[in-house]
């Protein structure tokens, strides 16, 4: 799991004018940070830090050391709120995690193996990522960055579905909890279509389409 602090201080000074004003100045973003027994607390995080931690993918996956005018709270990014055009965050949630208390987030899917692919490499398919990320449940300790899909023994033809995931020790995929029918497919390896097949699958829809 990585390990990301950030410092940030109790703000006071509360509103919409306050928070422009706040993001004007440009070494602060707002923030609230919010759960577990403790109050909902107005907060402004370091700008630079920040901005450097969110390049990181697994700062979304991650349980972050947020330390609030010298002390330290456990936090996971619960949203982020984006200008609709500049390249600029105009406010962060951040959500209170506890060591004992399972949490429940998304973590990126990383496939590997591609280059040694049995269904790529010998047999001529191609790979079609079907979901980026799965949503899991475990203890703080537990959460991964990202969970590994490794296709070199992976066939032409074949669908892998989220029940084929390797995950680590205290690590459940909260759709599997609601059923075999949420077993959802997240990748597969299929044959390419040739030029020829993908034309008359285009006239069939335009034929499909002028009969209506």
């Amino acid at each position: 799991m990585s390990d990301f602090t950030l410092n940030a201080s109790v703000r006071n000074d509360l509103g919409k004018g306050a928070s422009r004003r706040l993001r004007r100045e440009n070494l602060q973003v707002p923030a609230i940070v919010y759960g577990g027994e403790k109050a909902p607390q107005p907060i402004s995080v370091e700008k630079a830090a920040f901005y450097k931690a969110i390049e990181d993918e697994s700062f979304f996956s991650s349980v972050l050391k947020l330390v609030i005018d010298g002390k330290q709270e456990q936090v996971v990014v619960r949203d982020l709120q984006r200008h609709p055009y500049k390249p600029l965050i105009t406010h962060a949630d951040f959500l209170r995690v506890d060591a004992t208390h399972e949490i429940t987030i998304n973590v990126p899917l990383h496939v590997v193996g591609e280059e040694t692919s049995k269904g790529i490499k010998d047999q001529g398919g191609e790979l079609h990522v079907l979901s980026n990320e799965v949503q899991i449940s475990c203890l703080p300790k537990d959460l991964p960055d990202f969970l590994e899909v490794d296709i070199s023994n992976v066939e032409l033809g074949t669908t892998l579905h989220l029940s084929d995931l390797v995950l680590p020790a205290g690590v459940t995929l909260v759709e599997l909890t609601h059923g075999e029918d949420h077993d959802n497919a997240v990748l597969s390896i299929t044959k390419p279509k040739t030029r020829g097949e993908a034309a008359e699958g285009e006239e069939g829809e335009e034929g499909e389409g002028s009969a209506e």
